[in-house]
């Protein structure tokens, strides 16, 4: 006996990421799959579903970053500031510019120089994000009636938190390789964790601060602050979590914006008036893999659709954030070389460029952030539909 279509009435459209109650099966019971209507349902909180949950993000975020990695590699040239680059931020012709003086350099592996530390981050990074994402939402939201714009937003938020904290040195890592622009030796991950591992700030000038102190005074001075120099290292592991900081406040709008405007857009699009339009036309098979109550998927260009207008959402409020933290992971290799904070960081932007230093490459970032969202929202929902979840 053949099941019926999917309704597109008003009244029977569930949100676009529905919260399945039915799904969640009972702590105490031992299976992770239920059945429901001939269906097999994957219980949320079974390790199957984390499993495919998990790696259908991953894909989604390698696929994503695949897309973008010339364009990421030029903006965050502009964002840190590199000497060699600055002639060219500013404009849309000084973007392209700089990608074909890349290509002349080093060819299309410089347009890609990072992009290996970038899927090896962005696989987890993206896994850990969706899944934390599917959790964190059916436990902020039991039941229809709680689903709010709010609680939407602190989902999204908490699952980018989650996330970041996980892989945020294999980020920082991603950055310092991207930055390197130098052709007489190429870079690997290797040598530049041993370059992030070893870096120190610039030490305290001891002749200066002594010079007109006794000589028993200045030695007491010196063995001092070479028994705390021992006792507080200056370098080690602290390194690969430079910006760290700036990156929790930046995530908080931008995954939740990110989520909270993918969520409303889906839903938006999936309104009665606009569901014949926007709906994809699911074949009798394509229906009895779809997980029970979840809307069938949009077609491709309203999913890619709805993931563009989160992305561009999240990037606006959450780039100048953004220009700070990359300004301190590469901390190590610009100025001085002492680890900044984020007033130090915002002070010296601010007096550099003015309030438009925070919104250095933001163009490119639209341009990158479009193709990125839309596909990483679409490859991740699609992926769902796959593994059955």
């Amino acid at each position: 006996m053949t099941s019926p279509p999917r309704s597109t009435a008003a009244g029977s459209q569930p949100a676009i990421c529905p919260t399945d109650t039915e799904n969640l099966l009972p702590v105490h019971s031992h299976s992770s799959e239920t059945q429901e209507g001939g269906r097999r349902v994957i219980a949320k909180h079974s390790w199957d579903y984390a499993v495919r949950s998990g790696t259908a993000g991953g894909l989604a975020a390698c696929a994503a970053k695949t897309v973008v990695a010339p364009l990421d590699r030029v903006k965050i040239l502009f964002q840190a500031n590199n000497p060699q680059f600055q002639k060219y931020t500013g404009s849309w012709a000084g973007a392209v510019r700089a990608m074909r003086d890349i290509y002349a350099a080093n060819g299309a592996r410089g347009l890609f120089r990072g992009h290996s530390a970038t899927l090896l981050r962005i696989f987890p990074y993206g896994g850990i994000k969706f899944l934390a994402y599917e959790q964190i939402r059916a436990a902020f939201i039991p039941d229809k009636q709680s689903e709010t714009h709010i609680r939407r937003f602190m989902a999204g938020s908490t699952a980018g938190i989650v996330s970041v904290f996980c892989t945020y040195p294999l980020e920082v890592i991603r950055v310092r390789l991207a930055w390197e622009t130098k052709t007489n030796k190429r870079m690997s991950v290797r040598d530049i964790c041993r370059i992030i591992y070893n870096e120190h700030p610039p030490a305290p000038e001891i002749g200066t601060g002594t010079a007109s102190l006794p000589k028993t005074a200045a030695a007491t001075m010196e063995a001092t602050q070479s028994a705390v120099s021992t006792i507080t290292p200056r370098s080690g592991l602290a390194n690969f979590y430079r910006g760290f900081t700036p990156t929790l406040w930046g995530m908080i709008p931008y995954a939740g914006a990110s989520f909270l405007t993918h969520d409303a857009a889906g839903d938006f699009m999936r309104l009665p008036s606009f569901a014949q339009y926007t709906v994809l036309p699911m074949s009798e098979r394509s229906q009895q893999q779809l997980a029970p109550n979840k809307p069938a998927p949009l077609r491709a260009w309203a999913e890619l659709t709805t993931g563009a207008v989160a992305g561009f959402v999240s990037q606006t409020v959450s780039y100048p954030l953004e220009v700070i933290r990359r300004r301190m992971q590469v901390g190590g290799v610009v100025g001085d070389g002492h680890r900044l904070t984020m007033i130090e960081v915002a002070r010296t932007i601010r007096h550099e460029r003015g309030w438009r230093g925070f919104f250095v490459g933001l163009g490119i970032g639209y341009v990158k952030i479009i193709p990125l969202a839309a596909t990483s929202f679409y490859v991740y929902e699609r992926m769902k539909v796959v593994f059955g979840i």
